[in-house]
Parts: C-alpha cells; sequence; structure tokens
C-alpha cells in the first residue's frame, strides 16, 4: 500500500518584517547593553534572512494605532504584553491560517471533497485554545461532524513529521481514510527584547506561517506532482537536552537555542540518518548526494551549514531549505513543509525521485522521513499511475 501526499499548500500572513528594519529596532531598545547590540546586530546579520511574515500587526513599521500592546512605533518601544495576552493574539489569528491553509490544499486534492476527509491533524507548539484549531478546521469546511480529530501541541519545529507519520499510520489502517494535516506557527507572538543570547537568536530567526497537506493510500488519478510518504524515524541524540527548550514564562513562551546545536547536529546527524537509510538498502550503499532532494528544516543558516558539509550535498540540494529561510525564516513545525512544497514545485527531471527529509527539535531530537516525489506527466503509462499503484 502507498500513502501518497496529494496536495500541499503554505500560507502566511500580510505584515511582512525586513530584516535589517527589524535588526535596527531591536538593537535601539534602550534596555541593551553594549554587548548585547553587538549580538542584535550580529545575529539578525548572519541568519542569511531577507523577510519574515508576522501576525502581529503592530510589528509593521507602517502600523500605527492605539494601546500598543507589542510594539509602539511612536517611540520605538518593543512592549511586553503578558502570556495570555500574547495567547489571546495567537487565538485571533491562528485560527484563520489554520482555515486559509486547510482550505487551499483540500482545493487542490484532485478527486477529493470534503466529505472525504476522515481525519484531522492539526499541530503548533505557539499557543493554545479550547475548541481547538482541529474543530476551527472542521467547521469552517463543513467536514462531517465525526470526523476523527487529533491536535500535537507544544513539540516544536520537529512536529510536522509525527503528523505525517500519524496520517500514514490512519491510512494503513483504513485505505479509504483521507487525512488533513495542517501546522500553523505564530512565533512571533513571542518576541521580546532582551540581552540573552538564546532570546536574541530567536527574535532574528523565528517567524510565522501555515501549512496543509491531504494524504491518502486511496487509488486516484494524479494530475500532478506528488509525494510518496515512505518511511518515517525518530531518533534522540545522546546530548543536548539542555541546548533546544520550549519553556512558558510570564511574558510569553521562552526559546533556549544553544549556540552547541550545530556542533550536535554535526556530530550525530550520519546516525540519525542510519536507521531510516537502513529501509532502503540501495540507497544506503551510495554517497548521501545521490538522493536527488534534501527537504532539511532551516532551524538556522548554520544547522544547515553543518549537514550540507556533514553530508556533502550540493549547494543545489540545499536551495529548497536555504530558499525557505531566505523568504521565511524559521516557522517551527510549518517550515520544512514549505521546504517539500519548493521540491514539489521544482520542474520535474524524471518519473521518480528520492527525497531525504529532516527536522530538529527539543531533546535533541531528530526527525526524518525518506519520500519519494513523483511526477506522472513522465511516466510513460500515465493513466496506471494511481496513489496505490505508481
Amino acid at each position: 500500500m502507498t500513502v501518497t501526499l496529494r496536495s500541499l499548500e503554505t500560507a502566511v500572513p500580510p505584515t511582512i518584517l525586513i530584516q535589517e528594519e527589524a535588526r535596527d529596532v531591536f538593537a535601539a531598545q534602550p534596555g541593551l547593553t553594549r554587548l548585547g547590540q553587538r549580538l542584535v546586530r550580529t545575529c539578525f546579520d548572519s541568519a542569511a534572512i531577507d523577510t519574515r511574515h508576522t501576525a502581529v500587526r503592530e510589528l509593521s513599521t507602517d502600523f500605527r494605532g492605539d494601546n500598543p500592546m507589542f510594539y509602539d512605533g511612536a517611540s520605538g518601544l518593543l512592549l511586553n504584553p503578558t502570556t495570555k495576552e500574547r495567547n489571546d493574539l495567537f487565538a485571533a489569528e491562528a485560527s484563520p491560517l489554520f482555515i486559509e491553509a486547510a482550505t487551499k490544499a483540500l482545493a487542490a486534492a484532485t478527486g477529493i471533497s470534503a466529505g472525504d476527509i476522515t481525519h484531522v491533524v492539526t499541530v503548533s507548539c505557539t499557543g493554545f485554545f479550547n475548541p481547538g484549531p482541529d474543530y476551527k478546521v472542521v467547521r469552517a469546511l463543513g467536514l462531517h461532524p465525526s470526523v476523527q480529530r487529533y491536535h500535537l501541541g507544544f513539540m516544536g519545529c520537529y512536529a510536522a513529521f509525527p503528523a505525517l507519520r500519524a496520517a500514514k499510520a490512519f491510512c494503513e489502517a483504513d485505505p479509504e481514510a483521507v487525512v488533513l494535516v495542517v501546522s500553523v506557527e505564530l512565533c512571533s507572538l513571542h518576541v521580546r527584547t532582551s540581552n540573552d543570547p538564546d532570546t536574541i537568536m530567536g527574535s532574528s530567526l523565528f517567524a510565522d506561517g501555515a501549512a496543509a497537506a491531504v494524504i491518502t493510500a486511496r487509488e486516484l488519478p494524479l494530475s500532478g506532482p506528488v509525494i510518496e510518504l515512505d518511511h518515517f524515524e525518530t531518533v534522540l541524540t545522546p546530548v543536548g537536552e539542555d541546548s533546544m527548550a520550549w519553556n512558558i514564562g510570564d511574558h510569553g513562551f521562552e526559546m533556549v537555542l544553544d549556540t552547541y546545536v550545530p556542533k550536535i547536529i554535526d556530530e550525530h546527524i550520519v546516525g540519525a540518518l542510519e536507521p531510516l537509510l537502513a529501509k532502503t538498502p540501495e540507497l544506503r550503499a551510495f554517497p548521501y548526494g545521490s538522493i536527488r532532494h534534501w527537504a532539511i528544516h532551516p532551524g538556522g543558516r548554520s544547522i544547515l551549514d553543518k549537514v550540507q558539509a556533514k553530508l556533502d550535498l550540493s549547494d543545489e540540494q540545499l536551495v529548497p531549505a536555504r530558499e525557505t529561510l531566505r523568504r521565511y525564516g524559521n516557522m517551527s513545525s510549518a517550515t520544512v513543509l514549505f521546504v517539500l512544497k519548493h521540491i514539489l514545485e521544482q520542474p520535474a527531471e524524471e518519473a521518480r525521485a528520492n527525497i531525504c527529509s529532516m527536522a530538529f527539535g527539543p531533546g535533541l531530537t531528530v526527525e526524518t522521513g525518506l519520500f519519494t516525489k513523483v511526477n506522472p506527466a513522465l511516466v510513460p503509462n500515465q493513466d496506471a499511475v494511481l496513489a496505490g499503484h505508481a
């Protein structure tokens, strides 16, 4: 049985942060020490990010309004709302993004309608509310009220993988299942001014975005490129439990992102890939670079640099990850889905091509996936290309 990701769509809030402008705002805050100012400029300038999107409209340099909560454009001061105030904004702004991404994914899934959806899996680590986003999606899209709903919360940047793995399991258990996976992260709700290096690093990297996918094992004609979900693996590195974390504070969620993380990934990425590639011996026998596509979660430029050097990947193989980072920043769990969409939309060069994907998160957890991009236009007998018989 072949489980196939039949559509993958993304959405972002309309407010755009220009990296240089954001840097200047953070560097001008009155509480920063001279070292803090230097760290702000270094982190923002070395992030390899041009633009990011945010659900916090106040963070736009053009925004003017009464009673600002996050940023006072008149004075240039970053404010410090409580966790409740931040979470209230999450509830207000996340729901439309969940619905937008889900609606787009459903519309793009040829041969599938709202009545076909049997499971909804939503993902977020940047806020909470209940009835949750799974409920909002079911109501807004007019899905059947008996749809099975699951929400994966507070897992971190790797959470898209457990969601996709759960979708695959549902489809393998029931060949008629159709699973809608939706990830929304509003990381910018938790930015703050600080002299703490982890907080500064987070402020320079994190952004907001949404992605949604429709997954099934149903035998349906393919109208365009799709991704077969082949294998997943999870590995916990022997060190790094304190190097990457996500905690709840009185004034938002607090990111721990130690500068040691790229070194941990450098030392353990080969071991993390071993159990995944063992599932496909013909891939294990060749260099990593022989796998055409690499969908790597761009947790930061230094992480991508370490992965590329350790696995001896080409610049071309890192384009989807680096371009996602440059245009959107780190959107936590949604980011790797943006990278996969980039790969899905690349011009077809062959009928079938392997994708190796990975993301990193608290623990330190390394989630990996081995997928196959299928381009039906290049298959001689297109009529034979079905979700269950590609």
